[in-house]
């Protein structure tokens, strides 16, 4: 295999290509470099490796070559490399180190993954903005201008760029928010629902840094007045990841906003979803209906899409006509036809489903109905046999039936179509590493309204933090769900048009469970905290 890969002179591409076509693994890969080398294999789970010795080596020496520190002597460092041949990187670790090194070789795979567990990008981060602000300082901007739409490697902004996307993607970000500032450059990451700063730089860097992204996204790099939207695509670990960007100008500058596209939100199941056993029995029975309306309520990133893309991948079959209709279309997904919107050229909302519907679909998906235009006819297709699933922005889900009735639909079509609403939360899932078993004072949880005994009070765990976390105790989200089947009473209180509360009120009455009950049933399974629930939660 190393000889295949030396005679072609291209090893780390021709080694994507083979991984990639399932051919050969990277363990195999590395295995078969031993072997012609004459250099030992490690295998880098099993290596034990230590913070401590890692620190050994400077974090841009590791990246720049492909290496990582996996055991320290006395004057010695064994170093894992992908080539243990380059001299030109054995030479700078031993001059920087000051050890005789000793190389071995590791697997690409895994040194990606102790670089997402041990190496940060934030000091190559704060050198490349120092050498672009000089380099913008010393230049009129035409030379980095010109690297910058070449996309040259090297190129100080296009390494920044590309170490920011690639530091959001193992740290799990699900979106990056470069913000200009009056005097400096602001670059946070929404980890979990909630933003962390994670680096500042220079204002100088600004222009560099934000044309480069422009043009990975294709969008007007001289427009600078008015809102974009464009979408790139790169490849990290071995896989390509979507990004989707929006400028916005402020008064410092545009700002952008990068949504990280997760594909694996594509192969959830049912069961990833943590429905509570009520819950997922209500919401099959709704999306396995040949006809009806299921609508999935709450804020921006609460996971809306992923709950219905999942309820998609639960329906759809090659016996049925599955068409989607959405701005934009976030997960390409096979055997499924899908709508983008596009207004300029007059698709909109209303006018992709008027043509879906001359299509002979089976299930529809709306991305979302914001509008009276697209609730009647979304509602007009459920009652004419077709699965319709949907997104609206309410805060809860009797709030759903109201919503739909404010905004023009007949209440009468609303009761007869809807088949049952989940409104929905993501509340922070705790560490299952270094979380703590503690027992909550009675006092607490009475304040809080959580069912427990009184003489028997619940093991609860509460956030810690490690490695493996950021320090921050919680590592992934989880869904909090309120599923409110539509029945005949509500459809009578909606024809009468009720209040919200008196909607929600009967609903509790026929079972529904609400958000906090199920989010405190989670903090009893250890999944979250009494915190992260009352803070999503109302």
């Amino acid at each position: 295999m190393w000889d295949a890969v030396a005679q072609f002179g291209d090893g780390p591409e021709l080694r994507q290509q083979l991984v990639a076509a399932r051919l050969v693994t990277e363990t195999q890969i590395a295995e078969g470099i031993a072997e012609q080398t004459g250099y030992a294999f490690v295998d880098l789970g099993s290596a034990g490796l230590s913070a401590e010795t890692i620190a050994t080596v400077p974090a841009s020496l590791c990246r720049r070559y492909h290496l990582i520190p996996v055991e320290r002597g006395r004057r010695s460092l064994t170093i894992g490399m992908l080539d243990p041949t380059d001299l030109i990187a054995i030479d700078d670790v031993a001059t920087a180190t000051e050890l005789n090194i000793r190389p071995v070789v590791v697997a690409a795979d895994a040194l990606e993954a102790m670089f997402g567990r041990f190496l940060r990008s934030d000091e190559e981060l704060i050198d490349l903005s120092e050498q672009i602000g000089e380099i913008a300082a010393a230049d009129s901007g035409a030379a980095a201008t010109e690297s910058i739409e070449e996309g040259v490697d090297d190129a100080p902004v296009v390494r920044f760029v590309n170490l920011l996307i690639a530091q959001a993607i193992n740290d799990r970000a699900s979106d990056i928010h470069i913000e200009p500032g009056e005097r400096q450059l602001t670059v946070r990451y929404r980890i979990d629902g909630v933003l962390h700063e994670m680096q500042r730089a220079d204002r100088a860097i600004q222009d560099g840094v934000l044309s480069r992204l422009k043009i990975m996204a294709a969008v007007d790099i001289a427009e600078r007045r008015k809102p974009q939207d464009g979408r790139l695509s790169v490849h990290h670990d071995g896989r390509q990841i979507d990004l989707r960007l929006a400028t916005l100008p402020t008064v410092w500058g545009e700002k952008i906003v990068m949504r990280i596209l997760d594909s694996s939100a594509q192969s959830l199941t049912m069961g990833d979803l943590r429905f509570s056993m009520r819950n997922e029995q209500r919401f099959r029975g709704a999306i396995t209906r040949p006809h009806g309306m299921v609508l999935v309520t709450g804020p921006t990133g609460s996971g809306k899409s992923t709950t219905l893309y999942t309820a998609l991948n639960t329906v759809a079959n090659p016996r049925i006509n599955v068409i989607t209709v959405e701005d934009p279309v976030e997960y390409r997904m096979a055997g499924i036809n899908q709508v983008q919107v596009n207004p300029r050229a007059g698709m909109t909302f209303q006018a992709a489903l008027r043509s879906i519907l001359r299509s002979d679909p089976d299930v529809v998906l709306v991305g979302e109905i914001r509008d009276q235009e697209t609730a009647t006819i979304s509602i007009e297709a459920a009652l004419t046999g077709h699965l319709v699933l949907s997104t609206l922005h309410t805060n809860d889900a009797p709030s759903a039936l109201t919503r739909l009735t404010e905004i023009g639909c007949e209440p009468f079509l609303v009761g007869t179509a809807l088949s049952a609403v989940v409104a929905q939360r993501l509340a922070r899932r705790l560490c299952v590493r270094c979380r703590e078993a503690y027992t909550e004072s009675r006092d607490v949880l009475s304040s809080v309204k959580f069912p427990h005994n009184p003489l028997d009070p619940p093991v609860l765990y509460r956030a810690v933090g490690c490695s493996d976390c950021s320090g921050t105790g919680y590592r992934g989200r989880v869904a909090l769900h309120e599923v409110m089947e539509v029945s005949e009473r509500l459809e009578q209180l909606i024809v009468a048009h009720a209040t919200g509360t008196e909607l929600r009120q009967a609903a509790l009455e026929e079972g529904m469970i609400p958000l906090r009950e199920d989010g405190f049933s989670k903090v009893l399974e250890g999944i979250t905290t009494i915190e992260e629930v009352l803070r999503v939660s109302i």
